[in-house]
């Protein structure tokens, strides 16, 4: 009998955001437009490259004594240390306590993977083990969590008639999920839908929380990169920490540093004391060392020279509000046209009240079809697009097509 031949191997589909860039990069009309892909392109639609990161490029270029050992299992130190400062603060209880635990990981997608994987094995499930979602969520949650055995639930979370926060059947879900329920929040600047609960909003849900005794997972993958703030952008995780609810933080660097590729990222667990956490960090190496045994170090060097220099911290934060005050400017120039000049049936007012790189416009499935088939312009069919997508020289052109979708004359 042969080996196994995997013919029996079913075929999957493609992602669904990488098959609409293949299709954009195929399209040879001249003014195509790539609304679909989540990173940053300056107003020349071009990828770009962070000024301190090149700064900080230089740094290590000319580091004598830079090697290219072996990081520690969970990660450089200092990058680890800086980063648990960047989101939880550096007053937070929990790094003065000694019981906040940071692991460096494979960028958020890592970290998602090493919570989940953690989750699975050490929470006290109750019953099946479950996790709550919002719906909709980033596209990679699902994946991610079915793959260590946890089950993905939904909770309301955007609701399409109002293209806003479903904020009462979300608290209402948290209210009645059973105690100790495990729930996932995306700190700020909610993907796909660029709606976030307001702080007041943030605190009773806090309530709730606490109330039933869940567990909070945080997604934060745009820190600085929604608002332009560091701070502002941290402040639900922060809160919840001040309020000593059980969570763990999922860290991205790839956003507001521009590092998509050199993939850094971290994982900070805080449970409830430092004995805990030295139980926490030595299971998370054993679970980091089965799988990637060392992460790499690179980018954990330029995010550390940027977050422990004066200098390049604060290059660093004038770097991330020229990436956000672009997307905001794309976000009221689009509904100045719509609303102003257009006049395209429907309220846009959430155009410019979504936060972050992503918008939910609101449009049906059929009208994105159009979009992509008639216009050329490349979206997801939940209607979802990148503002960053967006520039001066094509924004016109989105605007009138838009307006053409929407009254059904494409």
């Amino acid at each position: 009998m042969s080996a196994e031949t995997w013919e029996d191997v079913p075929l999957a589909p493609p992602d669904s955001i990488f098959k609409l860039t293949a299709a954009y990069k195929a399209d040879t009309f001249p003014q195509k437009i790539n609304l679909g892909v989540g990173a940053y392109r300056d107003d020349d639609n071009k990828p770009w490259v962070l000024p301190v990161i090149k700064k900080a490029t230089q740094i290590l270029l000319n580091d004598p004594d830079l090697d290219h050992e072996y990081l520690p299992i969970t990660g450089l130190p200092e990058f680890t240390a800086a980063a648990g400062k960047l989101i939880l603060g550096s007053d937070s209880p929990a790094i003065a306590e000694e019981r906040a635990v940071s692991v460096q990981t494979i960028s958020g997608t890592g970290a998602n993977h090493l919570g989940a994987l953690f989750l699975s094995k050490f929470y006290h499930w109750d019953g099946p083990k479950q996790i709550y979602l919002s719906d909709p969520t980033w596209a990679n949650h699902h994946a991610i969590f079915k793959n260590v055995g946890i089950e993905p639930l939904n909770y309301p979370y955007y609701d399409p008639k109002t293209i806003a926060l479903d904020y009462d059947h979300f608290i209402g879900t948290l209210q009645s999920a059973a105690p100790r329920s495990v729930f996932l929040f995306h700190a700020c600047a909610h993907n796909p839908t660029g709606v976030d609960p307001t702080p007041d909003q943030w605190k009773a849900i806090a309530d709730v929380v606490i109330e039933k005794n869940h567990y909070v997972f945080f997604d934060c993958a745009y820190q600085g990169f929604a608002s332009g703030d560091l701070n502002k952008d941290a402040w639900a995780v922060r809160y919840f920490v001040q309020k000593n609810i059980p969570l763990l933080v999922c860290q991205s660097f790839a956003k507001n540093a521009g590092l998509y590729g050199e993939r850094v990222g971290a994982l900070h667990v805080v449970p409830p004391n430092k004995d805990a956490a030295a139980r926490v960090k030595s299971q998370l190496s054993v679970l980091q060392r089965s799988e990637i045994s060392n992460p790499p170090s690179h980018g954990a060097r330029l995010v550390s020279l940027i977050l422990t220099g004066t200098d390049l911290f604060e290059e660093w934060n004038r770097d991330i509000k020229t990436m956000s005050g672009r997307i905001i400017s794309m976000r009221t120039e689009l509904y100045r046209i719509l609303t102003e000049e257009l006049h395209t049936p429907g309220t846009w007012d959430h155009i410019i009240n979504q936060i972050g790189m992503f918008s939910y416009t609101g449009i049906n499935p059929d009208q994105a079809k159009a979009l992509i088939d008639k216009a050329h312009v490349y979206l997801l069919s939940s209607g979802r697009i990148s503002m960053a997508g967006l520039n001066s020289k094509n924004i016109r052109y989105f605007a009138e097509n838009l307006d053409k979708a929407v009254r059904g004359e494409l």
